[in-house]
């Protein structure tokens, strides 16, 4: 995964494109875990964009977005994030998630 600033963000969202930005911090261990998830979604799901960044970094993105824990996945589709995700669960979650089509 590539490590994202809050513009490339931005930018991915207006894409318009689905895209997941998966926040964490380098001490957390469930952050750890999420990201190895992440990992292999990134592998299933080519055609989703996915970018990653330490929260610590990103003041304006956790104020935005009302972040309140991590790991936390923003995900957007159609120019708009329409879920925030706390809880990993596991990675069929993850990818029923980033694979369903926008409502």
């Amino acid at each position: 995964m590539e490590e994202w600033s809050k513009e490339q963000w931005e930018t991915a969202v207006k894409s318009g494109d689905k895209t997941a930005f998966y926040l964490y911090t380098p001490m957390c261990g469930t952050c750890a875990v999420a990201s190895k998830m992440m990992n292999i979604i990134e592998q299933l799901l080519p055609e989703v964009k996915i970018g990653k960044a330490n929260i610590n970094f990103l003041e304006q993105i956790a104020f935005d977005f009302q972040i309140e824990s991590v790991p936390c996945l923003l995900v957007s589709d159609g120019g708009k994030v329409i879920d925030k995700i706390y809880a990993f669960q596991s990675v069929p979650f993850l990818y029923e998630l980033l694979k369903k089509p926008i409502d």
